[in-house]
C-alpha cells in the first residue's frame, strides 16, 4: 500500500536548520497495523503527516498503491487523502457548535455524496461506535472516551482504506486509552489499515510492527505477536 524511498525533511527559519526525517525507507502492506514509537522531538508526527499527505518530503519518493505521489499536486494529494484516508487526532477536533450527527456528517460533505445516503453513513457508523444514543448531543456533553469514538467515527464514515492515529489515546484515562485501542484494533481485523503514533508500549503491543524512531531515523523494526 505505502513505499517510502529515501524520505528526507528538512524545516528551515532565518536561524537555523533542522532535519526532521533522514533517509527513511519503509513499506506498509495493505491490512497492516503498524505503531510508531519514539522520544518527542524524533520526527514521530513529521512521518504521518508525510503518511498522510499532509506535509511533502523534501527529498525521496513516496508510493501509495503503486504511484508515485512525491510530485503531486496538492490539489491532486487533496483528492487521494478524501478517498483513502482517515485521520485521528489527540485533541479530538470536534466542532463545539455541531451535534454528534452533524461532526460526522461533516466529514462526507466535500464528497459531494447525496443527503440520504450521506446521512445513512452516519447513522450506519454512529451504531457501529455505539453512539447513536448521543447523536444529538454536543461535544461538551460527552465524555473523553465518547468524544474520541466520535472522532473515530468521522474518520470512518467515507469508508478510507488507511488510517492514521496520532497519539489517539493521549488526552484519555488508562481504561478510555484501551478501549480506543481495542477499537482500533477491531476495526482492522475488519480490513482497514492502521498506522498510530504512539509512547506507550502497552498500546503499541495491538499492533502487528513496531517502528522506532530516534532523531529522524528508523532505528529499529520488530514485528509483534499482536494482542
Amino acid at each position: 500500500m505505502i513505499r517510502l524511498n529515501n524520505i528526507d525533511k528538512i524545516f528551515r527559519t532565518e536561524a537555523i536548520e533542522t532535519k526532521a526525517l533522514g533517509n527513511i525507507s519503509l513499506e506498509i502492506k495493505q491490512g497492516e497495523f503498524v505503531a510508531i514509537m519514539g522520544p518527542s522531538g524524533c520526527g514521530k508526527s513529521t512521518l504521518l503527516n508525510i503518511l498522510g499527505m499532509l506535509d511533502n518530503p523534501d527529498q525521496g519518493d513516496y508510493f501509495f498503491n503503486g504511484d508515485n505521489i512525491s510530485r503531486y499536486s496538492e490539489s491532486k494529494l487533496s483528492e487521494l487523502r478524501k478517498h483513502n484516508i482517515g485521520f485521528i487526532f489527540q485533541s479530538f477536533n470536534l466542532i463545539d457548535e455541531l451535534s454528534v450527527f452533524e461532526n460526522i456528517e461533516l466529514a462526507l460533505l466535500y464528497h459531494k455524496i447525496p443527503t440520504a445516503e450521506r446521512r445513512a453513513r452516519v447513522q450506519a457508523v454512529i451504531e457501529k461506535m455505539e453512539i447513536a444514543h448521543r447523536a444529538q448531543h454536543m461535544p461538551s456533553q460527552l465524555s473523553g472516551g465518547q468524544q474520541q469514538r466520535v472522532a473515530v467515527a468521522r474518520a470512518l464514515v467515507a469508508n478510507p482504506k488507511l488510517i492514521l492515529a496520532d497519539e489517539p489515546t493521549g488526552n484519555l484515562d488508562s481504561v478510555h486509552g484501551q478501549e480506543v485501542m481495542r477499537l482500533l484494533k477491531t476495526l482492522n481485523q475488519e480490513g482497514a489499515t492502521v498506522v498510530i503514533v504512539t509512547h506507550s508500549n502497552e498500546h503499541a503491543s495491538y499492533a502487528q510492527r513496531r517502528i522506532n524512531l530516534f532523531d529522524g531515523k528508523i532505528v529499529a523494526q520488530t514485528q509483534l505477536a499482536a494482542a
